[in-house]
């Protein structure tokens, strides 16, 4: 049976998701991500150019899909808990994220598609500081310092499980402790940005 265009992209996709996640861009191979796929790899240079370029691409959807779902409505940041609450539960089912961005970070490269996400973070603060400025989450913490804590409150646990489990006794594959961590997460972002008097 013959695999449309479309088929094999998104096998070389997922393929790359994983080998990225577990390896990183330097300890990837072409090779790998290929057979991991099932494809030849002259299919990959054919629709995504080099190992650089793929990783770059397969992040920025990532990170795509990542504010699709968080934010399928605009950002309204009326209620951070549920902000932070959505956060956790994209990275509960995606928690290669958290490690493609650590691996982003430690390759000493630009930030993958650097522009675009300065935008859309850049529209996360702002939607924060208007919050802050119509007294519905406390104005005295700094906008985009708030952002960055509320999302790594969420997406910490999935970047360092071992010490969330060794803190926890328990491990993030207990659905009863899953449940108590969000919970926790986005009673702690409630907390954190409740407007006071």
């Amino acid at each position: 049976m013959k695999r449309t265009v479309e088929e094999t992209r998104h096998r070389l996709r997922a393929a790359a998701t994983a080998e990225f996640a577990e390896h990183g861009p330097d300890g990837t191979t072409v090779t790998r991500i290929a057979a991991r796929a099932g494809v030849n790899k002259e299919r990959l240079y054919a629709y995504f150019g080099d190992k650089d370029a793929f990783f770059d691409e397969v992040l920025t959807e990532a990170l795509e899909e990542l504010s699709r779902v968080v934010a399928p409505d605009g950002l309204r940041f009326d209620n951070l808990g549920e902000f932070a609450g959505r956060t956790f539960d994209y990275y509960v089912q995606h928690p290669e994220l958290a490690r493609l961005l650590q691996w982003e970070g430690l390759r000493g490269a630009p930030p993958v598609n650097a522009a675009a996400r300065v935008s859309h973070y850049s529209r996360k603060v702002d939607a924060a500081a208007r919050a802050q400025r119509d007294g519905v989450i406390d104005g005295r913490i700094d906008a985009g310092h708030l952002m960055f804590m509320i999302i790594g409150l969420a997406a910490w646990w999935f970047s360092v499980p071992q010490l969330a489990a060794m803190m926890t006794g328990a491990e993030a594959d207990d659905p009863d402790e899953r449940a108590r961590r969000r919970a926790f997460v986005v009673e702690a972002a409630q907390r954190l940005s409740a407007s006071r008097p």
